[in-house]
């Protein structure tokens, strides 16, 4: 079975919905027979890479909300999180572009480490107040997981690596129908959007693994015995 995920590293509800996920894959009793693959997705490609105001501000101007109601917001978000056993420090938050750090993950997807990035940049930007921006930043995250600093520093400063996969992914969603992230897709059959709870995507999974299986005989296979009609042929055995 495989589980697509479209989700950006400047998207609180894409961190949340990735642990809610998780927590559904861990009670998930066939969970080796799953593969997760994360796809790019940006909430806004036209973001600054370097701004002058914080998240309360970004909520303010963007969606006619005071400051006081942003802060108010992000406080529930930090409470939403924490029950999932994430740190989310809002007041640290550096808003810039994700476009390099969804690169990032396609160039740790050709060493087999694109979950393990995601995960690095997610904490790094919610929890650590860490600029996705910077290249020297993005380089040290690569060099945490196991990457090659240089190799990662290279990539991001050459500005055409990887940008195509990011492209692919973006379309993919285009074409999906995908508005918002996060965004899930079950073996392109089913879709769940948002950070629904973990029950639901047990459900999903659990449907979706059953429909994939073959039937299961009950009362051994007959089709050799007296009870069953083979090649236009119904008379009992002799």
């Amino acid at each position: 079975m495989k589980i697509e995920v479209w989700s950006d590293f400047a998207c609180p509800f894409c961190y949340i919905g990735k642990r809610r996920l998780e927590s559904a894959l861990e009670q998930f009793a066939h969970r080796d027979d799953v593969k997760v693959e994360f796809k790019s997705f940006e909430l806004d490609p036209n973001a600054k890479r370097d701004v002058d105001f914080d998240i309360h501000d970004m909520l303010f101007k963007k969606y006619g909300m005071t400051r006081e109601q942003a802060m108010a917001n992000n406080i529930n978000l930090t409470e939403q999180a924490k029950a999932l056993g994430l740190e989310f420090n809002m007041d640290k938050m550096v808003l810039t572009n994700t476009f390099d750090a969804h690169r990032l993950t396609h160039l740790a997807a050709l060493h087999g480490k694109r979950e393990e990035m995601a995960e690095r940049l997610f904490r790094a930007y919610f929890t650590e107040g860490k600029h996705l921006g910077d290249h020297d930043v993005l380089a040290d995250l690569a060099a945490e997981i196991g990457l090659d600093r240089q190799e990662a520093l290279g990539a991001l400063q050459s500005e055409t690596a990887h940008q195509q996969e990011v492209r692919t992914d973006e379309q993919e969603a285009s074409q999906l129908g995908v508005r918002g992230v996060p965004f899930f897709v079950i073996d392109r059959k089913y879709a769940i959007s948002g950070a629904q709870p973990s029950e639901v995507f047990l459900q999903a999974v659990t449907q979706a693994y059953q429909e994939s299986k073959p039937l299961t005989m009950i009362g051994g296979d007959d089709s050799d015995g007296d009870a069953t009609c083979t090649d236009g042929v119904c008379a009992p055995k002799q």
